[in-house]
């Protein structure tokens, strides 16, 4: 494997704002699991006293909400942990790429291929 990747240099950029996002993700997650089911709960507990309210369908709502919730939630937390792990891979080392042989002319091409004047 070491003959197929050279490394330019063994240096890495030292981490940055993403590992703190990346430390604090497990507490982001279980607040954001546990908030919006402490609302259903808040439903459950002290349900509306008012007269003609119906309490069943007010808690039916109030967990579909929480459950949207929920989801909207951990697809925010799952998004912002893929991008924290994708900068903290690509501050990595550099390594050399294949070699590419690139055209050294001092003019553009034209539309046709052709060098020379436009």
């Amino acid at each position: 494997m070491d003959r197929l990747l050279k490394r330019l240099h063994d240096r890495r950029t030292p981490p940055g704002v993403e590992m703190a996002i990346l430390r604090r993700m497990p507490l982001i997650w279980l607040a954001s699991t546990l908030l919006p089911i402490g609302l259903s709960a808040a439903v459950r507990l002290w349900p509306g006293d008012r007269a003609g309210i119906d309490v069943a369908k007010q808690i039916a709502t109030a967990d579909i909400f929480v459950v949207a919730l929920i989801a909207t939630l951990w697809t925010a937390v799952l998004t912002v942990s893929i991008a924290c792990v994708i900068v903290y891979v690509m501050k990595g080392p550099g390594y050399v790429a294949d070699a590419y042989p690139l055209d050294t002319a001092a003019r553009p091409a034209n539309v046709d291929g052709s060098r020379g004047s436009a």
